[in-house]
């Protein structure tokens, strides 16, 4: 099977996991500490029960299937297909009533990502790619383009944008930058662009694979948080690496960039701090 011959599986993956997660959004949800006196990580009822949903999906129709998710942890991760799930990426946002969530499902094929989608519930958008191409799906229609209740779609195509100094710059935020040698490249990086903007999560990689951002950048990534927007990025034209220039599939040290030529430079520049 082909990454394409998937897409409708993961659009019930959506489905089902955005049916679990909305009742919760802007309502009185409590919210557990992760991080055990550390840095608030929250998780929420909406989180764990959103990742066993999508779950028992995938084991009752791929049953050979591996799975990675934030919540629940590995199951079978070396399998020829690996689903890598994060039920709500941008928990911090989801608690305190901002948009600026997603839902992330991605899939690896022999260990490198292949297909993913972002899809945010509340603002019916679901962002997706194969590595080949990306596209936006909207259910509220706009400028006419479908009649109410149907779903609009649209390819994403990042923006050319070869100089630092016109570029936009995000991250979740520096102070998640731990390293003080890391925060030190960054920050020089953040000084020199255009523009910075923080706190959109998941948003960030799906604004740069829709043209409105050319840099994201962050560290101590896991792969539930990125595997699923590899191909989005890549498919719309960009470059999403390890500040080494591997897989990001690990995780780690991330740098996403729409324009290629912006993405070396930057990558060059942070490395050498």
């Amino acid at each position: 099977m082909t990454a394409v011959d998937f897409a409708a599986f993961v659009d019930r993956l959506a489905q089902v996991s955005g049916e679990v997660i909305l009742p919760f959004f802007r309502s009185s949800i409590g919210a557990e500490d992760k991080s055990r006196g550390g840095v608030f990580d929250p998780v929420t009822e909406a989180d764990r029960g959103a990742e066993a949903a999508m779950r028992r999906l995938i084991a009752q129709t791929f049953p050979a299937h591996g799975v990675i998710g934030e919540e629940y942890g590995q199951d079978r991760p070396q399998a020829e297909y690996v689903w890598v799930l994060d039920p709500i990426d941008g928990t911090k946002s989801f608690i305190s009533g901002l948009p600026t969530w997603g839902t992330l499902i991605g899939l690896m094929h022999n260990g490198r990502p292949v297909y993913g989608m972002m899809s945010q519930p509340f603002t019916r958008e679901r962002y997706f790619g194969d590595g080949k191409r990306s596209r936006l799906r909207t259910l509220a229609p706009s400028r006419g383009e479908a009649p109410p209740g149907e779903w609009a779609t649209r390819i994403l195509r990042t923006r050319a944008c070869p100089s630092l100094a016109q570029a936009t710059v995000m991250t979740t935020s520096p102070a998640l930058i731990k390293d003080d040698a890391d925060r030190d490249a960054y920050s020089k990086i953040e000084r020199e662009a255009r523009l910075a903007r923080y706190g959109a999560d998941c948003y960030a990689y799906c604004a740069l694979a829709a043209g409105f951002v050319d840099l994201v950048i962050e560290t101590d990534l896991k792969p539930h948080d990125v595997v699923a927007l590899a191909p989005i990025v890549e498919g719309a034209g960009g470059m999403m690496t390890t500040w080494e220039g591997e897989n990001p599939a690990k995780g780690g040290r991330i740098l996403a960039a729409g324009d290629p030529r912006l993405h070396e430079v930057v990558r060059e520049r942070l490395l050498a701090g």
